[in-house]
């Protein structure tokens, strides 16, 4: 990487959208630009879970302006992450489609705990070095995110299904804040809290900080009116919540020094904040200036220098799972060797860093069972919590995986995705190579790729002396014709 580069990351939030530009000089990132749009995505969620037009037409006509500003930018210095509402629309995929023309990046969708785990890197990069473990708080618009940390690791993560904008649509969608609804949002936020009250109360941390917009939100509202001189205590709250309550409605809110673009969310938003005063039992919380952007983009400086979270999870998950170190570096030396000789296109980079992935972790189902074991394998790289990766990483790392043996016949209507079949060619040739799972001498392998048609040139007298091989590169040819794809060998 050079001594000067630019980055930037967009949160895609389910109450607003982020954008920040930032340059990087020495391993610091200093702010270029910084843009806030509130969206209110999670806002436009239908009952049965769809995300409506007008919602749609909203974002998109902001991811078109991000888009301008983020013209010329590599793909590898821009990182974009969809939060909660993307996570749980039924028509997110559409939606996404759609969001990438505008903005001309990818987007991911992100797990409730990678969420929270970029969350924590952001408030602890932003705030002086401590060994004090910290409670992070950030209530979004659809989740809030709950972390326990020390230094710049997270040890507790989780992600509760409650943010400012469901809550305040939930419990006070008509703009009236009465008692009685004050009182079932702060029931139905502290009943969501009970599943982590033993591991997050008071003496799991020393020092509690909020992050995010309602975070700094009720703060600023609590300074404003001399109810707390900095960030957020719980006399503050009791105070602003009988203001509220005699306030009545929304509307009247900006009297106490509430922002325009907050008051629509501030009730819901105010309701989980005491709810997790009282669970956890906090009595004074700071609040961050950084949040899941900024977290995002310290993250994403990680990758360029070679730092990558997601290298450290594959490594984590093959002690974990028990896997063969030696028999996933021979599968992962030969994919490589075999993919570059057949890669066509301009992502044949990524590729190869999903190929180095997936050969390391091919075998991680044989803990669980040795039959059908690249199923196992699958599921966990599917469904597991792996920091740094996607949702939509994960589920590429689990086809692949899933198609290193066995029938090929029903991937295209699996994967409901381009597939990549030279990568997958590669893995299942490097390990059908190495089913012996031994350091064999192996002959010199020539791929060639033509269309649609793979061709593979072996020695005539290495054939001779491997017939299993011989015989099992036989039985591929009828795989990939199911598929579609000729597949030829010459010696």
């Amino acid at each position: 990487m050079q001594a000067y580069d630019t980055i930037a990351s967009v949160d895609l939030g389910s109450n607003s959208f982020r954008l920040q530009v930032a340059r990087i000089v020495d391993d610091q990132i200093y702010p270029l630009d910084s843009f806030k749009d509130t969206i209110r995505l999670a806002a436009g969620l239908t009952h049965d879970r769809l995300l409506d037009d007008e919602t749609q037409i909203r974002a998109l006509s902001c991811l078109k302006r991000y888009g301008e500003r983020l013209r010329g930018l590599p793909n590898h210095a821009v990182r974009v992450v969809g939060t909660n509402t993307f996570r749980i629309a039924i028509n997110a995929s559409a939606f996404i489609e759609r969001a990438e023309a505008a903005l001309g990046f990818p987007v991911e969708i992100i797990s409730g705990r990678e969420e929270a785990r970029l969350i924590f890197l952001g408030v602890a990069s932003s705030m002086p070095s401590s060994h004090k473990k910290k409670l992070v708080i950030d209530i979004g618009g659809g989740s809030t995110e709950c972390i326990i940390g020390e230094g710049m690791e997270p040890i507790q993560m989780e992600s509760l299904y409650m943010g400012c904008v469901s809550y305040s649509q939930l419990f006070f969608g008509d703009g009236r804040i009465t008692k009685a609804a004050m009182q079932r949002a702060e029931i139905a936020a502290r009943l969501e809290l009970q599943s982590i009250r033993s591991r997050f109360s008071g003496g799991s941390w020393q020092e509690a900080i909020g992050s995010s917009g309602t975070a700094r939100a009720l703060a600023d509202i609590l300074k404003t009116n001399n109810w707390c001189n900095e960030g957020i205590s719980a006399d503050g709250l009791a105070k602003l919540r009988t203001v509220l309550l005699k306030a009545g409605e929304c509307r009247k809110l900006e009297t106490i020094g509430a922002k325009s673009d907050r008051i629509p969310v501030l009730p819901g938003g105010f309701a989980i904040m005491s709810a997790i005063f009282t669970e956890l039992n906090i009595q004074h919380m700071n609040v961050a200036s950084a949040s899941l952007k900024e977290g995002v983009m310290y993250d994403l400086l990680g990758r360029l220098h070679h730092q990558d979270m997601r290298d450290i999870t594959v490594n984590q998950f093959m002690r974990r799972y028990h896997v063969d170190p030696l028999q996933a570096r021979r599968v992962e030396n030969l994919s490589l060797l075999l993919y570059k000789q057949i890669a066509q296109g301009s992502d044949t980079h990524v590729t190869q860093q999903q190929l180095q992935w997936v050969a390391r972790l091919h075998e991680a189902g044989i803990s669980i069972a040795h039959s059908g074991y690249h199923k196992h394998s699958a599921y966990i790289l599917e469904n597991a919590d792996m920091p740094g990766f996607s949702k939509m990483e994960q589920i590429q790392l689990g086809l692949l995986v899933r198609a290193q043996r066995g029938s090929l016949a029903k991937f295209p209507k699996l994967a409901g995705m381009k597939l990549d079949w030279s990568a997958i060619f590669a893995l299942r040739l490097a390990v059908l190579f190495y089913q012996s799972r031994t350091d064999i001498s192996l002959p010199r392998i020539q791929l060639k790729k033509n269309g649609n048609e793979y061709r593979i040139k072996l020695d005539k007298k290495w054939f001779e002396q491997n017939p299993l091989t011989e015989s099992a590169l036989q039985a591929e040819i009828k795989e990939w014709r199911a598929v579609g794809i000729r597949y030829s060998i010459t010696s």
